[in-house]
C-alpha cells in the first residue's frame, strides 16, 4: 500500500500516541502535593499555594532535574510525567506548580491584590529571583510522603519552566533572565503583547547574543486580538526572530483560541523535544548577521582582574597597553599585553574618565582636585585644565579635549571644551547629566551618552572646537526595570559602530543611530569600554568592582590617531 511522506508521519505519531498511552497505564505513579508560601520579600505580603509532583523513580542521593509551572498545574502534566519518564523519554523531574500572588484584603468589606499581571507580563528578573531565591529553597525544606528531602539541580540544561498566556510570557522571562537557572521553556497561547512591555521581546532576540535556551512556542490562529495587541501575530513574530537569531526552536500552530486545549493536546509531544537528548547541553544560537559580524565565536569574556570598589575610565595607549580607575580607592591599574595587572598610580586624585593624548600622555578628571591632569609614563602629572568637576573626556588628534561634567549644576550639563593650550570654555549645557563622550573615526563629530534618558546625542564639531547640529541621534534600549538606559562610556570603532556601556550591557549602535547588536557583560553590569591589545581588536570593560576582556573582530578607533574616514553609512 501506497502513502503519501505526511500520512506516515500522521500514522506514526498516532502509534506513538497510542503506545505512550498503554505506557502510561502502566507507569509508576508520583505523588502531587500542596503547599502555601507566604514569606517572600521580592514580592511583599503575597500569599500563594504551589504543588510539588514527584516521580515514583525519584532517588534522594541524585538531585532530580525541575519543572516549574505557572498558574499551577496544567496540560495534565503529573499523568505525562508518570508516562514520560517510564519511557525514559524526560529524565527524573520534579515539578513545581505555582500559583501567582494575592495581597489579601484587609477586611471583607475591601479587594484583595492580585498580583498576576505584575509577576507575570513584567520583563526584568523579579519573578526569576523570587524562584530561585525564595520558593525553590522553600521546596526543598519539603520532603515526600517516604521521608524523603527533595533535592533539586541546579543547572539550568536540568531545567524547564512553562506556563500559558501571561504564565508563558513569564516562564521565557524567566529563563531570558537567568539562563544559568532555566534553559528549557514551553510557552503556550503566550502574551507576548503589549501589556507590560511583551512586544519588545521580539526585536531583542534579534538583537542580543542568543542564550543558551531551547523554547517550544504553541499557539492557534484563534488567539485573542485586543487593546494589547495580536497573540496570534505575536507568537508567530517571536518564533521568526528566535529562527533568525538561531535558536533551538519548536512550534505547533493550529486552529485554538486563548484557552489550554491545544496545549493539553500537544503537551507530551513539547516535553519529548524539550527533553531531547538530554543531558546533552543546550546551545546558543549563532546571532544575528550583525552579530555574526563583530563576535568570534572562540571568544568569551575573560575576567582582568576584581576585587575593586568601583571601576571606570578605562583607556589605551599606542602599545595597545590598558589603564583603568579604580574611583573610591584612588588608584589606577595598567594592564601589559600580556594581561597582567600591576598598579600604575596609588594617588589618581580619584580619577574617573581618561584618554590618551597624542604626546603619549594620559589625562584624566581628577575628581578629587577638579582639574584634568596629564600624567606622563613615570607617573608623574601637570595640570592641563584646572575648575573642571568632570566625568568622562577624550582627547583628539590634534590634543583637544572635551570633557563632561555632570556634577556642578543638577539636571544643567556642562560639555568643556580644552584647546591644546589649555584653554578652556563651555561648548554645550543642558543634558541633565552628560556622562561618556568620544568622537566618531573622523573626528568631525562629538557624541555624549546622556544616562538619564534613552539618547546619544551627536554634534558637529566646527574648526574653533565649538558644537554645532545638536542632537539626539542614537536610540537606545532601557530595560523594564529602569526608567533609563543609563548610558556611560562610548567607544567607536573604525567601521564607525559606535559602542555604548548600558543597563542592558553594550549596545552597538550603526552610524545610522541605530541600535544593531546587545551584548552583555558576565556579571551584568558596565559603565565604560575601550579597545586594548595590540590590534585594538579586544574590548576592555570596567564592570563595578570587575574588569573583563573579550577579543572581537573589530578594531577600536583612537583619539589620538589621525582621523579615519569610515565605509559610507547603510542607512
Amino acid at each position: 500500500m501506497y502513502c503519501s511522506v505526511g500520512t506516515f508521519v500522521s500514522l506514526l505519531l498516532i502509534l506513538l500516541t497510542t503506545e505512550s498511552s498503554m505506557r502510561a497505564d502502566d507507569a509508576p505513579k508520583g505523588e502531587v502535593t500542596e503547599y502555601s508560601f507566604e514569606a517572600s520579600k521580592i514580592f511583599p505580603g503575597t500569599v500563594r499555594k504551589y504543588f510539588v509532583y514527584v516521580p515514583k523513580q525519584y532517588d534522594p542521593r541524585v538531585p532530580a532535574c525541575l519543572y516549574v509551572n505557572q498558574d499551577g498545574v496544567q496540560y495534565k502534566a503529573p499523568e505525562v510525567f508518570d508516562a514520560l519518564i517510564h519511557s525514559k523519554e524526560m529524565p527524573i523531574t520534579i515539578g513545581v506548580f505555582v500559583t501567582p500572588g494575592v495581597v489579601k484584603a484587609t477586611s471583607d468589606q475591601t479587594q484583595p491584590r492580585f498580583n498576576r499581571s505584575f509577576e507575570y507580563d513584567g520583563l526584568g528578573d523579579s519573578y526569576a529571583r523570587f524562584l530561585l531565591e525564595e520558593l525553590l529553597p522553600d521546596v526543598e525544606t519539603k520532603r515526600t510522603t517516604e521521608g524523603h528531602v527533595i533535592k533539586l539541580s541546579k543547572a539550568g540544561n536540568d531545567r524547564a519552566i512553562a506556563g500559558s498566556s501571561s504564565g508563558a510570557i513569564c516562564a521565557f522571562t524567566a529563563a531570558w533572565e537567568r539562563p544559568d537557572a532555566f534553559q528549557r521553556v514551553f510557552s503556550a497561547v503566550g502574551t507576548y503583547v503589549g501589556l507590560r512591555g511583551g512586544h519588545n521581546y521580539s526585536p531583542l532576540i534579534r538583537k542580543y547574543e542568543p542564550k543558551p535556551i531551547r523554547i517550544y512556542l504553541e499557539d492557534g490562529s484563534n488567539d485573542l486580538n485586543i487593546y494589547a495587541g495580536d497573540w496570534w501575530m505575536a507568537n508567530q513574530a517571536m518564533q521568526r526572530s528566535l529562527v533568525f537569531a538561531g535558536y533551538e526552536v519548536a512550534h505547533h500552530w493550529g486552529v485554538g483560541a486563548h484557552n489550554n486545549t491545544q496545549a493539553t493536546e500537544i503537551f507530551p509531544d513539547a516535553m519529548r523535544w524539550l527533553w531531547k537528548d538530554w543531558p546533552r547541553p543546550v546551545q546558543a544560537g549563532k546571532g544575528s548577521p550583525q552579530l555574526q559580524e563583530i563576535l568570534i565565536p572562540t571568544e568569551d569574556w575573560t575576567l582582568v582582574g576584581d576585587g575593586y570598589g568601583f571601576t571606570e575610565g578605562p583607556a589605551v595607549n599606542p602599545q595597545g597597553v590598558v589603564f583603568y580607575n579604580d574611583v573610591p580607592n584612588g588608584q589606577t591599574f595598567q594592564v601589559d599585553r600580556d594581561g597582567h595587572v600591576t598598579v600604575f598610580l596609588s594617588d589618581s586624585k580619584r580619577a574617573d574618565g581618561q584618554a590618551f593624548g597624542p604626546d603619549g600622555k594620559l589625562y584624566a578628571n581628577a575628581r578629587a582636585t577638579e582639574q584634568i591632569l596629564a600624567w606622563d609614563t613615570a607617573g608623574n602629572s601637570s595640570v592641563f585644565a584646572e575648575g573642571l568637576n568632570g566625568n568622562d573626556l577624550v582627547v583628539r588628534h590634534d590634543g583637544s579635549v572635551y570633557a563632561t561634567a555632570p556634577f556642578t549644576t543638577p539636571h544643567d550639563s556642562k560639555i568643556w571644551y580644552v584647546s591644546p593650550k589649555g584653554e578652556k570654555r563651555i561648548v554645550d549645557t543642558g543634558l541633565p547629566f552628560a556622562n561618556g563622550i568620544c568622537c566618531s573615526p573622523d573626528q568631525s563629530l562629538l557624541y555624549v551618552a546622556e544616562s538619564r534618558g534613552h539618547w546619544i546625542y551627536s554634534y558637529q564639531i566646527q574648526a574653533d572646537g565649538s558644537l554645532t547640529h545638536k542632537q539626539k541621534y542614537f536610540h537606545l534600549h532601557v530595560p523594564d526595570t529602569a526608567e533609563d538606559s543609563g548610558a556611560d562610556g562610548l567607544r567607536t570603532d573604525r567601521d564607525g559602530r559606535l559602542w555604548v556601556a548600558t543597563r542592558l550591557g553594550l549596545q552597538v549602535c550603526d552610524q545610522a543611530g541605530r541600535v544593531n547588536c546587545i551584548i552583555p557583560t558576565p556579571n551584568g553590569r558596565i559603565s565604560n569600554l575601550t579597545f586594548g591589545g595590540v590590534n585594538f581588536d579586544t574590548i576592555f570593560a570596567t564592570c563595578g568592582d570587575r574588569v573583563y576582556r573579550r577579543k572581537v573582530n573589530v578594531r577600536g578607533a583612537n583619539g589620538w590617531e589621525a582621523p579615519l574616514k569610515p565605509t559610507t553609512a547603510r542607512l
